[in-house]
This record gives structure tokens, C-alpha cells and sequence, in this order.
């Protein structure tokens, strides 16, 4: 077994934690699982999941302005 350490938004961090205690699983076990699908199992999900994150990529950028004009049209200066 070997110790990784990986960089996961904070807010999905949280739901999945707080999804892994309410449910009584193995948060470590269930990404293992999740990895080991992705490479060894469920071709199906696999190739859909991949299909779905080169649309993605595919998608052109919006702009949606800076975070000065974020604060300024919310007047949080």
C-alpha cells in the first residue's frame, strides 16, 4: 500500500466525507475502488466518463469578467 496525497476542491471533499460517515464507508476504499475502475472494470462507465470530460475540454471559454468587476457589480468593496 502506498500513501498519496492528492488535490481535491474543499466543498467536494466535504460532501464526500460527510457522505462516507453517514453511509459507515471507507472514504480511501472507495476512491481505490473508483481508480480501479477507471483502469480494470466497467469498461462502459469508463468510456462514457471519458466521452464526457472531452466534451468538456472541447467547450470554449466564457468570460466572465474579474474579480474586481465581481465586486463591483455585487458593491462588495
Amino acid at each position: 500500500m502506498v500513501l498519496k496525497t492528492f488535490s481535491v476542491q474543499e466543498d467536494v471533499y466535504n460532501k464526500f466525507s460527510k457522505f462516507c460517515k453517514e453511509n459507515g464507508v471507507n472514504m480511501s476504499k472507495q476512491v481505490e475502488m473508483f481508480m480501479g475502475s477507471m483502469v480494470e472494470e466497467e469498461p462502459e462507465a469508463k468510456r462514457a466518463y471519458l466521452e464526457k470530460l472531452e466534451r468538456i475540454r472541447q467547450q470554449k471559454d466564457i468570460h466572465i469578467g474579474s474579480l474586481g468587476d465581481l465586486k463591483k457589480r455585487y458593491k462588495m468593496e
